[in-house]
């Protein structure tokens, strides 16, 4: 018989490392390795590599997203070699609500688009690279990162069902969700029309 206190514990600690990865504040820290300031201070006030883009350096927006991106990697990949699919899945959970929720900022973080991307493709990359190059298509048509974050993360539990990933289907729409509560002030600008593109350098 499967020792459940063990594997609970085992859960619990892929989880506490997985929120420790998601919570670094890759950038805060490369604004000001930069000198671009307080990132908290400029445009949004977002920590992630959009708002970052809005200070003109495309190198410490590239370096943000990468960065972003791989706590997601890091933490499923990590979890998936020693301990199982299980804990994946629970790792690459709290890595996102760690960027989104971060205890080192008063948990005020990212919006957690670039770490969702990220753990989905580690997870399973055929979904991953499918909701890329949804965000990439809407992005092109349409010039707005927030709607392509928002129907590239919709689109994520529906690309898992079609491309035959099931299992991460469930994980997939409960990161939906945050990601649409997260933008709740991005909808409600979109749909006013005073959302700003991208290159954009207001809120």
């Amino acid at each position: 018989m499967p020792d459940v206190t063990s594997s609970a514990a085992i859960l619990a600690l892929w989880a506490l490392i997985g929120y420790g990865l998601g919570s670094v504040p890759f950038g805060v820290l490369i604004s000001r390795a930069f000198a671009l300031g307080d990132l908290r201070k400029v445009g949004s006030g977002n920590i992630g590599a959009t708002n970052v883009l809005r200070t003109g350096n495309k190198l410490a927006a590239f370096l943000t997203l990468l960065l972003d991106g791989g706590k997601g990697v890091v933490a499923v990949l990590l979890a998936r070699m020693l301990a199982g699919e299980d804990a994946a899945q629970l790792a690459g959970l709290c890595a996102f609500v760690g960027h989104c929720f971060p205890v080192w900022l008063g948990f005020k973080g990212g919006k957690g688009v670039a770490t969702f991307l990220g753990l989905v493709l580690a997870l399973a990359w055929p979904v991953g690279i499918a909701a890329c190059l949804t965000w990439l298509a809407v992005a092109a048509l349409f010039r707005y990162s927030s709607l392509a974050a928002l129907v590239a993360a919709c689109a994520a539990p529906v690309w898992a069902v079609i491309l035959g990933r099931g299992e991460v289907a469930l994980l997939c729409a409960v990161l939906a969700a945050i990601i649409l509560w997260r933008h709740a002030e991005n909808i409600a600008r979109l749909r006013a029309g005073t959302e700003s593109k991208i290159g954009g350098k207001k809120a």
